[in-house]
């Protein structure tokens, strides 16, 4: 520390120091409150609205008695459908694969802005030097340190923000990146000011509180190197391995570091949010999965049959653990020890079947054991048991592909689910679209649509699914489940599956090649599985009823969604799972003016919008 830096500098110094990350937390934990009471608040409002839904239907109230009427009535409506667009739908997009919606954007300068208002404020020294050095390297220090509880928090499965928040983890998870990385620059914003203001900086080298802190920051910074998404999707398990061993190296470095200065009170939590998450998990892992842990005699409960549906696409199935229940939507980490390279690695999975009796069919007496096999076909996995679609990659993935190629079985330890479940019960119309392996998020709150119709716990009038694919061959992942779907819909609901191939009818991709796979053996293998295919790719009796559509061609999902809302009135949720193209498409149709305040003052429909992308990252 300089020698002209006064006593009465040292004592402002540790003052600011001790007060000014503490008011940053109170901001943050006012801003939290905040996002809590509208999100609960949306949340009871939703359960009112589709009470007075069915109180409408009972008196017999029709759409056309509404629509098209202006209304000074629905202003608040017409607000809150502004901020939609606005937040959610007008979006920052870098290059193909990168978008921040105006709401990200929107979190993350302010939280910069917050960090580095209180950095630079008073830091004029007693002798009047203006942003002196000293005053903002130590401070943006303990600024940066105070954030670390909630930067781990962010990153949990289990944790207190989602509570109070109302959002989910994995849309949590971007906060957590983006203020990860934030502190990562006002770190190296300190150590540059540090080295630059202690002249004797050289010499403190060898005292170990520094040296940790070095080593802190080098495993910090290939953290975040490695946590850079071309490199989380590519190389999914590198960036595994380093997360958890530089995240480990940067806290306890940093716990030390940062004792000396009385700062490390803001690093221990972090080991105790770690802790708990941890610990949650393994009960839930011990819970679901016990026969494997000696809590009951018999083996193999828990072996998961693979299939290559296609080229890269795996499916999963298992049988669903006791007291394992699951809503639409939501996913579940499974752990391979014998695919994975290490035995603990969890990879998230959505749950593509749908844990209801929906598609089940009563069994008369005397039937023999495989009736419902004969009745539902390959439905039957989509209520009995746990079902996920595998895009296949590189890594863990491909490793299970060469699995799924001999049709073999593999060990599976279930955690979870995670992840909420979209209530659209108090939807008049519910419009899905899903790209490819998309189908694991829509299809079962597809299914659960209808079955909330069915039990008179939804007021929808109409459900629209929207299916793109790159072959036809697709279809018969869910063909019987969709055929199911469109007999059991009560006639009040009118059901519409569009399904867009922008592949060969003959489904090509079954006759092409692996280059990924080198072995004789795995290419015969696969050809063996594409000729029992192709006897039965698509079924007629799915193309029959009147409510499926399949045609040729990229899907314009501008116009159909104009004409979705141009024809719905009430509310309307948009729900759309699958690549960046496609759900920029969907963002950019429900743009001004189709979800604008003039339409909803003349009656329009209130659209909502939920986007479930693709991938962990």
């Amino acid at each position: 520390m300089s020698s002209d830096f006064s006593e009465a500098d040292i004592i402002a110094l540790v003052r600011e120091n001790d007060t000014y990350p503490e008011q940053v937390w109170y901001t943050i934990a006012a801003f939290l409150f905040v996002v809590g009471c509208f999100q609960w608040g949306s949340f009871v409002h939703s359960k009112f609205a589709r009470r007075r839904h069915y109180e409408c239907d009972e008196e017999t109230v029709t759409a056309n008695d509404i629509q098209y009427k202006f209304s000074v009535r629905r202003i608040p409506l017409a607000i809150i459908n502004f901020y939609r667009v606005v937040a959610f739908r007008w979006t920052l997009e870098i290059g193909q694969s990168y978008t921040l919606n105006m709401a990200e954007v929107f979190v993350t300068v302010a939280y910069i802005a917050l960090l580095l208002i209180y950095a630079f404020i008073n830091t004029t020294s007693v002798e009047g030097q203006k942003l002196d050095i000293i005053y903002w390297s130590n401070r943006i220090a303990m600024l940066a340190s105070s954030q670390f509880p909630i930067i781990t928090a962010l990153g949990t499965k289990n944790n207190l923000v989602s509570l109070v928040t109302g959002i989910s983890y994995d849309r949590l998870n971007y906060i957590h990146r983006m203020m990860a990385r934030t502190c990562f620059m006002l770190l190296w914003v300190h150590a540059a000011g540090e080295i630059v203001s202690t002249p004797s900086f050289r010499e403190t080298l060898n005292e170990d509180w520094l040296r940790l802190g070095i080593t802190a920051m080098v495993a910090f910074s290939i953290l975040i190197i490695v946590s850079l998404r071309p490199v989380r999707n590519d190389v999914y398990e590198v960036f595994f391995y380093v997360h958890f061993l530089g995240v480990l190296i940067f806290l306890v470095g940093g716990y030390y570091h940062t004792k000396g200065a009385y700062g490390s009170y803001w690093i221990w939590p972090s080991f105790v949010f770690w802790a708990f998450d941890r610990f949650i998990r393994v009960v839930r892992v011990v819970v679901f999965n016990h026969s494997y842990f000696g809590f009951k005699s018999g083996t193999g409960t828990m072996d998961a049959a693979t299939e290559l549906l296609s080229e890269n696409i795996v499916r999963l199935r298992l049988r669903r653990p006791r007291h394992f229940h699951w809503s639409p939507g939501q996913t579940a980490y499974l752990i391979m020890p014998s695919v994975s390279t290490l035995p603990f690695e969890a990879h998230p999975f959505t749950i593509a079947s749908f844990d209801s009796s929906l598609l089940s069919t009563a069994k008369p007496e005397g039937s023999g054991e495989n009736y419902e096999t004969q009745v539902l076909g390959s439905s039957a996995p989509f209520w009995k048991e746990l079902v996920f679609l595998v895009n296949v990659h590189g890594g863990f993935t491909k490793k299970l592909k060469e699995v799924a190629v001999t049709k073999g079985k593999v060990k599976v330890f279930v955690d979870g689910p995670y992840g909420p479940s979209s209530d659209l019960g108090s939807y008049d119309t519910s419009v899905f679209v899903a790209g490819g392996s998309g189908i694991s998020y829509t299809l079962p709150v597809f299914l659960s649509v209808i079955e909330s119709v069915r039990k008179r716990k939804s007021s929808c009038k109409r459900v629209v699914f929207i299916w793109c694919i790159r072959g036809a061959g697709y279809v018969r992942w869910i063909e019987e489940a969709l055929i199911k779907a469109v007999q059991l819909a009560p006639p009040s609901l009118t059901v519409s599956i569009r399904i867009f191939n922008t592949g060969s009818p003959l489904t090509s991709q079954y006759m092409e090649e692996d280059s990924s796979l080198s072995s004789p053996t795995e290419k015969n293998s696969i050809s063996e599985q594409i000729l029992t295919r192709k006897g039965s790719i698509t079924s007629s009796m799915l193309f029959s009823l009147r409510e499926v559509r399949m045609e040729s061609g990229r899907a314009n999902l501008n116009a159909l969604l104009i004409e979705e809302v141009s024809m719905a009135s009430g509310s309307m949720s948009v729900s759309v799972c699958g690549s960046q193209g496609i759900a920029r498409a969907v963002r950019h149709a429900l743009r001004f003016p189709v979800s604008g305040p003039t339409s909803i003052l003349s009656g329009g429909p209130s659209v909502t919008l939920h986007v479930e992308s693709f991938g962990y990252a």
